[in-house]
Order: C-alpha cells, then structure tokens, then sequence
C-alpha cells in the first residue's frame, strides 16, 4: 500500500513515517483516533494507513472542552501541544484511555519556530524532555514509552550538521493514571 507521504521534503517524510511507526508499535490498525487540530497531512497518512481518524476543530486554548465525549482508543497529539498557549487544560480534559503525542525539543542553537504571517504556526511552548514529562503528570497521565529522533535536514553550515545529531523531536506513549 502506498501511504500518502509528502514526496517534496524529505525531512518531512521521515518524521511522518518515523510518527507513524510508533504509533503501529502499541496501537496497530485499526482503531479510532482523535487527532488533535484541524485535519492534516499526517492525519490523511493516518487514515490511509488504516485508522478512523476524527480531527478538532476549533481553538482548543480557548475550548479545551472540545476533545471531552468522544468514542476513541486513543487521542494523537502530533506537533500541535507546542503551538498552545494552555496545553495542560486541554491534556486534562481528554477522556480516552490513551495519548500518543510528538513536541519539538528546545534546541540551543536554534530560536523558537515562529512564522510571522500565520499566527496558527508559531510554537509557544519547545520543550525539554523532562518539562512535557512533568506537563502530562501533571495531567493526570504516566508515560509507558518515549522516543526521540533527529530532524536532518540539507543545507551547509553548523547547524545542518547538529541537526543530524542532536535529537529535535521527543515522541511519548501515555495511559491515563488510574
């Protein structure tokens, strides 16, 4: 089966594949997902790859409420917890037994990604491993697995080259505390 993965960027196609692969490891297809956000290519890749995939709609700062009462095995969180000013709210409010969430990893050498004419495409938060750990635990969620890869990229310079070294995403498996 051939899965929808963007041919255009290479860096892009590898974390989707890499995000899918964790995902298949504890949760194979099929199963029904709540994908946190707007649909999305990774949630076409999702589905394509044979799971029932509802997306949110709406500012989950504003209406963390919107991921309460629906009927799924688990909830992804895949590059979006980043981009929310309140993650713990909407963390709180997820009633599905499981969490399966991606953050990018704060980099010393690079800023906070910011795209200056979407303000949907800005990162409030970048982590650091242990602060999204501390932030599901204080959500009421015990981490049962945890990744981490590199983003490597093209280009010339320093930062290319600690980009093939230094991981950039930190992806977690999570149950609900009972």
């Amino acid at each position: 089966m051939s899965l929808p993965y963007p041919s255009d960027n290479p860096a892009l196609r590898r974390r989707y594949e890499r995000t899918l692969r964790f995902l298949r490891a504890s949760l194979p297809p099929p199963a029904r997902l709540l994908d946190l956000g707007a649909p999305n290519p990774l949630a076409r890749v999702m589905q394509a790859a044979g799971y029932t995939v509802q997306n949110t709609h709406g500012d989950l700062d504003e209406h963390p409420e919107i991921v309460c009462g629906v009927d799924v095995e688990a909830v992804t969180a895949f590059e979006i917890l980043e981009h929310l000013v309140g993650p713990l709210n909407v963390l709180r409010a997820i009633r599905a037994p499981r969490l399966f969430a991606t953050v990018p990893l704060r980099l010393w050498f690079a800023r906070a990604y910011r795209n200056p004419s979407d303000p949907w495409d800005r990162h409030f938060h970048e982590f650091e491993d242990w602060q999204f750990d501390w932030l599901l635990e204080k959500a009421g969620w015990r981490i049962v697995r945890r990744e981490k890869w590199t983003s490597p990229g093209g280009g010339f310079g320093i930062r290319p080259v600690l980009r093939r070294f230094v991981p950039r995403y930190y992806a977690v498996e999570a149950v609900r505390n009972s």
